[in-house]
């Protein structure tokens, strides 16, 4: 079955696609924090395809990239004494990427639970829109002696808050 085409659109403001933060998928509705990525030579494998296990960099790329521009970077909140480690990913690819595709990693706050939340990601040819992967990665909150707490208050703010 083939996925569901990924058009996003600019919603920040931004006339110009390669400058828009935030996009709107227009077949879902969603809005999605945005950055640009670029493939390097060392992300491929011996069939001179991205390494699968690259996505995860990716992922990690894009939800940082997130975090930074809604101004609560993870080194602040290791700061104030939480970690958000993976306990659970998923990824599902349509196509390949290969040395120097250049791509947009989509990157949205989804699930929040008590101590859990979640983050879904759509990867893009940036020239194209043709989707590569999509995926997900479920995090834990914990403490300094990593023990599950309550997730933060400033990031129960970003999900509260991240575009409709």
């Amino acid at each position: 079955m083939r996925p569901q085409p990924f058009h996003a659109k600019p919603i920040d403001g931004n006339s110009s696609d390669c400058t828009a933060i935030f996009v709107r998928d227009e077949n879902t509705g969603l809005v999605w924090h945005r950055c640009f990525y670029r493939t390097l030579y060392a992300d491929t494998d011996r069939s001179q395809v991205v390494y699968h296990a690259n996505y995860l960099r990716y992922f990690e790329f894009g939800r940082g990239s997130l975090m930074r521009d809604a101004a609560y970077p993870y080194r602040e909140i290791e700061a104030n004494g939480y970690v958000y480690p993976v306990i659970e990913m998923g990824a599902t690819f349509h196509q390949p990427l290969f040395y120097d595709d250049a791509m947009w990693i989509h990157t949205r706050p989804a699930l929040l639970e008590r101590v859990k939340l979640q983050f879904d990601y759509v990867i893009t040819k940036s020239e194209t829109e043709e989707l590569i992967c999509t995926g997900f990665t479920r995090h834990c909150a914990l403490n300094g002696s990593h023990v599950p707490v309550k997730i933060d208050p400033k990031t129960v703010h970003l999900w509260n808050t991240f575009p409709r």
